[in-house]
């Protein structure tokens, strides 16, 4: 260790550099959102009961079937209008919890105008996306009413890794502006870092994030060779220097390295299918409570909205173990970093622009149940704990210059 410097003083002394004020701000927003974990779900099985109880799906499902059978049809039609009624019902409560809370903590800047008109891009893509995961859900239970939920599982890991890539360089660009970053320090070191560990330097961009959020974040995404990395315009108007360029991009240079993208997907498929075995054997009784009246059983698609509850109840009480495995991912990233480029400090004075929208030391319990990330006393301490035995790097120039992309007017 290195003489004189104690690992727990200096994680002090960065955790000291927000205000008391501040950190007890923060400590509002984290702990009002495990609230919204609770009540958004609330409100998701509400709706969902709403649409069942009105008996819409099972009207439309019967109407597409009056002449003959024609299950795909039923699905199609029963999906899209159960996904637009949920969605316009959930308009309020969206923006509240995304919008309205967001700009009273000041984590965004956005009009209301901006934020609806992007809500229903959203909305649209999501249709979409609903839409062919539920057709092959049902096409599935169909033809393999027994094992149906096992082959959901297998397929969910390869739908859902078409989706990242579609997400990546299809649907991530109708929201935000992708500019090459400019010539000049930034990209430079991002380059070398990237031919350092081997991710694509051919993309490096900034986009503007400060666009919906006043977060500072970055991120370095792709698959079987498909990457780029995107840093937020948020990281330079809050000043990032080049020394914590290299810490947050080496960060999420760690998750491309580290193949979190692809084990992420194999984790979240497994737990997949585990849901739809439980919501296999959990439908019948869920639909008598329910009072889903006219509903055959899980192959109608006019169950959706049973289907539904099950997921959202399911999801909410897996939230601890997806939790913990996004934990592990983000540590293993911070780790890559800090190995691979050697910025202990510059990691460690990003992490703290982090806690505004995440409080910076809970207690064990709450972290287990409701963070995503390490906390950041915890990420900053690891850092420090590096810093005491490894020699430091050969400073950078600085400061980094501004970003290419500009926020938009909305």
């Amino acid at each position: 260790m290195a003489q004189g410097f104690d690992p727990a003083a200096a994680t002090a002394a960065y955790l000291a550099t927000l205000s008391p004020e501040a950190h007890a701000k923060a400590t509002a927003y984290t702990q009002g959102g495990h609230w919204v974990l609770l009540w958004g779900t609330l409100v998701s099985i509400l709706i969902s009961w709403l649409v069942l109880k009105s008996g819409v799906l099972v009207g439309l499902r019967a109407g597409v079937e009056r002449a003959k059978p024609r299950p795909w049809l039923a699905v199609l039609v029963v999906v899209v209008v159960d996904t637009i009624i949920e969605g316009l019902l959930a308009i309020p409560w969206e923006a509240y919890a995304n919008w309205w809370r967001e700009k009273s903590y000041g984590l965004t800047s956005r009009a209301f105008q901006g934020w609806l008109g992007e809500h229903f891009m959203h909305m649209a893509v999501g249709l979409v996306s609903t839409l062919i995961l539920f057709l092959l859900v049902y096409w599935l239970i169909r033809r393999a009413p027994r094992t149906w939920w096992l082959w959901g599982g297998v397929g969910f890991m390869v739908v859902s890794l078409a989706f990242f890539i579609l997400q990546l360089f299809l649907i991530e660009p109708l929201f935000n502006t992708y500019k090459v970053a400019p010539p000049g320090p930034v990209r430079d070191e991002v380059v070398a870092m990237a031919k350092q560990v081997g991710v694509p330097s051919d993309k490096i961009l900034i986009y503007d994030g400060s666009k919906q959020s006043n977060r500072y974040t970055a991120n370095a995404g792709g698959i079987f060779g498909f990457g780029r990395v995107a840093m937020s315009d948020v990281m330079f108007k809050k000043d990032a220097d080049l020394a914590e360029v290299r810490g947050v991009v080496g960060h999420e240079m760690g998750h491309y390295v580290r193949k979190h993208i692809l084990i992420g997907d194999v984790a979240k498929g497994l737990l997949t299918l585990v849901g739809l075995f439980l919501a296999d054997r959990l439908f019948p009784a869920a639909a008598r409570i329910l009072g889903a009246k006219g509903v055959k059983g899980i192959a109608d698609p006019a169950g959706l909205p049973v289907l539904s509850i099950l997921f959202a109840v399911l999801g909410l009480l897996a939230t601890p173990l997806t939790n913990t495995f996004s934990r592990w991912v983000e540590a293993d990233a911070d780790h890559f970093s800090v190995v691979h480029f050697n910025e202990p400090d510059g990691l460690a004075k990003a992490l703290v622009k982090t806690i505004e929208y995440r409080a910076s030391s809970p207690s064990k319990l709450e972290e287990f149940i409701f963070y995503d990330h390490p906390s950041v006393e915890s990420r900053v301490r690891a850092m420090m704990e590096w810093k005491a035995t490894h020699p430091p790097r050969q400073p950078v120039a600085e400061p980094a210059p501004p970003p290419a992309a500009e926020p938009s007017a909305s």
